[in-house]
């Protein structure tokens, strides 16, 4: 009998026997260790954001690598129109929920709006909450080379820090609106500059948002830690989506990067609206989902004229 193995990453690896190919996930914890190993050896980082646990059990069951619990819960789950509302309680609370689920995959939580531009000690205080509440293996902080100095004493400190450059959404009324950024040249320049402060400042990783390919491109081979695109083209080491767009889960966003992989508010919709017909009709519930008596235990209880 042939066997054929071929591997996915630390997570996720395929067996053709027989005709048939089987899918297993790896129950080894993702570490930065092994996202990095995954970008030398050009193995794709899968990552998905997740805000509660059973999004969380989910995803992680289907095999990523990384999970982000995104500020982005404020418009997908908190209905803001954008996520500079959120709050460092509002991400403990969601980190918490996904924490519990994931034992495998890499759990990064975003630094919310303004919760790491004051002094070093509220910075460190912040991702401390993060890390030692909501049990986050590391975070993420949107900024360039302005930043660098910050996430440098947070490596220091022992925190995992994730970069995030291009389109950085926390300053979205600074930047004009959701636009693709450093499509010109000086804009491009110091996206490049940026990246490479970030690299040396000690992140792990960098997000790369609605940035060109080919810049995206440039930027993934001039730096030796994972680049993780979102809008950025397929040059990127990995790619993340934000779990509600690509499922359409309440989601009306449609931005041109977002690939739809399922339609589960329609699911959720025709469901419900079953339901309720069910229930109006009186065909719910049927027998098979309510409880008896004994006849013996209902004469006890009503006497014997009930029967």
């Amino acid at each position: 009998m042939n066997v054929y193995m071929m591997s996915f990453g630390p997570a996720i690896k395929m067996k053709f026997a027989k005709g048939v190919l089987k899918m297993t996930v790896s129950s080894k914890p993702v570490t930065t260790s092994s996202l990095l190993k995954m970008k030398e050896k050009k193995e794709p980082i899968a990552v998905i954001t997740a805000y509660d646990y059973p999004t969380a059990m989910l995803v992680e069951k289907a095999g990523v690598e990384m999970i982000l619990v995104g500020d982005s819960l404020g418009m997908v789950v908190l209905g803001y129109e954008s996520t500079i509302p959120v709050t460092l309680n509002d991400m403990l609370h969601h980190t918490k929920a996904v924490t519990r689920a994931a034992k495998r995959a890499f759990v990064v939580v975003d630094m919310p709006f303004l919760t790491y531009h004051g002094n070093l000690d509220s910075t460190l205080r912040n991702a401390a909450i993060l890390m030692q509440e909501g049990l986050a293996k590391a975070v993420k902080m949107e900024g360039g080379s302005e930043i660098a100095e910050t996430i440098s004493k947070l490596v220091q400190a022992g925190i995992p820090v994730m970069g995030h450059i291009g389109l950085t959404p926390q300053a979205v009324h600074r930047l004009g609106g959701y636009k693709v950024q450093g499509r010109e040249p000086a804009e491009a320049r110091k996206l490049v500059h940026d990246a490479i402060a970030l690299e040396q400042a000690g992140v792990f990783a960098i997000v790369l948002e609605c940035v060109p390919a080919d810049l995206a491109k440039k930027i993934s081979e001039n730096v030796s830690v994972p680049t993780i695109g979102i809008g950025a083209g397929v040059h990127c080491d990995g790619q993340v989506l934000v779990f509600h767009d690509m499922l359409q889960y309440g989601s009306t966003l449609s931005p041109k990067f977002v690939k739809v992989y399922g339609n589960a508010g329609n699911e959720i919709v025709n469901g419900v609206s079953k339901y309720i017909k069910e229930v109006k009709n009186g065909s719910f519930p049927a027998l098979e989902h309510s409880y008896t008596f004994h006849t013996d235990k209902i004469q006890q209880l009503y006497g014997e004229g009930n029967k």
